[in-house]
């Protein structure tokens, strides 16, 4: 009689949970699900004109050397609040395939709100709005909105 395929792993058995250690349950559980320390929203993206903007009428002064601004969506906008706040900001999905830059993070400072912004977002309803600079950092500018996992700091 001829031997079947895998008759060798017959007696192979998978330990149930309860015989797993904790800590490598803990190990297999954070490698599953990515640890962070940040909020999850969407990002659109916006071009010029940026004056005027909510937060500093029509200042040149409000915007990074950098170009590295955006707006605020209403989630974060807070009355107002969010004027001048720094966010990290990383993208970790799209719509369109292969749309995030990897490893990108960048910082951003909130110049304008999103709803009133004279340059409409690319996507309506996004937690924060990219300047065209910002927003091409981290992904193609072809996507019309991304998921972003963002951080204030």
């Amino acid at each position: 009689m001829r031997a079947r395929p895998f008759d060798q792993f017959d007696h192979f058995s998978m330990p149930s949970l309860g015989e797993i250690s904790p800590f490598l349950l803990s190990l297999l559980l954070a490698t599953l699900f990515h640890l962070s320390h940040g909020d999850v929203g969407t990002s659109a993206h916006y071009r010029p004109p940026y004056l005027p903007t909510a937060c500093y009428g029509n200042s040149l002064s409000q915007f990074p050397s950098s170009n590295m601004f955006a707006a605020a969506g209403e989630g974060i906008w807070d009355n107002g609040a969010a004027c001048g706040r720094q966010y990290l900001v990383r993208c970790i999905s799209a719509a369109v395939p292969r749309a995030c830059r990897p490893d990108q993070i960048i910082q951003v400072r909130i110049v304008d709100r999103a709803q009133t912004s004279r340059s409409r977002p690319s996507s309506n309803g996004a937690t924060v709005v990219l300047s065209s600079t910002a927003f091409g950092t981290i992904a193609d500018p072809s996507a019309r909105l991304i998921n972003v996992e963002f951080q204030q700091v």
